[in-house]
């Protein structure tokens, strides 16, 4: 079962690093848009470098991943170690299949739009799996552990100076362009991760307290605390339930308390990240 569950968090992987390099080959290579990743550095040492993009993008993938290595911890270097050799390799794949390729769009633009889009679901993918695709996500993910700063805001910043870059090669409204999708790219990559993880602390109030407590425990097979509280207006005691749940745990939650008691006291937050020991 094990080996299993390794094989297909692989082919996930390997998935999502195809989705990475067809957004960097269909759409960020034809409009030399350099977002922040080591893609984009790539494409723009090419002007200098007589190397093809893929090459470039595998010697600069080797030189961040000794640090993957030395700071982030094995396990984010083993799978990025993969994702660093597959995605040169898919990008050199499709330099021989696709020999004369050009804008999709025909709009740097609209390149962009659709880069930023497709690869920020490749990133989520290999992100939430505790992988990379190499390159400046490990200069993020080092961010993320060290500075406790969101993925996509790291990603931002540190692919910032990749899209400044631009400025040494192309004219003004490619480098424009490869700023403002670096922003969006981070932006939007934030929105698929925290959308993936994120649960819901909900605090309950109601007077079928040991029915609630039962569902939680038996239906949902999660956990509740239990604290006092006592109402500021007439200094009644109350026990209030606390559970985090995710959306679909939710969902179930909410359902339950609308049938069971709809005069319920609940507030909700969201929370985009735990740590706990879990019960054996």
């Amino acid at each position: 079962m094990k080996k299993w569950e390794t094989i297909r968090e692989f082919i996930m992987i390997t998935f999502a690093t195809v989705i990475v390099a067809a957004a960097v080959f269909f759409f960020l290579m034809p409009s030399h848009v350099s977002v922040g990743s080591i893609s984009g550095l790539a494409i723009v040492l090419g002007n200098f470098v007589p190397l093809k993009i893929s090459a470039i993008t595998f010697i600069l993938n080797m030189l961040l991943l000794v640090l993957g290595f030395l700071l982030i911890g094995r396990e984010f270097g083993a799978k990025t170690v993969y994702t660093s050799f597959l995605l040169p390799v898919v990008l050199a794949v499709f330099e021989t299949a696709f020999p004369e390729n050009a804008s999709i769009t025909n709009d740097a633009f609209l390149d962009m739009i659709c880069y930023i889009f497709v690869v920020s679901i490749g990133l989520a993918m290999l992100f939430n799996r505790n992988a990379s695709s190499g390159g400046l996500d490990i200069v993020a993910k080092l961010l993320n552990k060290y500075l406790h700063m969101e993925l996509g805001r790291a990603m931002s910043m540190s692919g910032m100076c990749v899209a400044l870059s631009a400025a040494l090669v192309y004219d003004k409204k490619t480098v424009v362009l490869s700023v403002l999708g670096t922003y969006f790219n981070g932006i939007i990559l934030d929105h698929f991760i925290f959308d993936h993880n994120i649960k819901r602390r909900v605090c309950i109030i109601t007077k079928k307290e040991e029915e609630l407590r039962k569902f939680i425990i038996n239906d949902l097979h999660s956990g509740a605390t239990v604290y006092e509280a006592i109402g500021a207006y007439n200094g009644q005691k109350h026990n209030e339930i606390i559970t985090i749940v995710d959306k679909s745990e939710y969902q179930k939650l909410m359902n339950y308390m609308n049938h069971e008691d709809p005069k319920a006291f609940i507030t909700i937050y969201n929370v985009s990240d735990m740590h706990y020991q879990p019960k054996r």
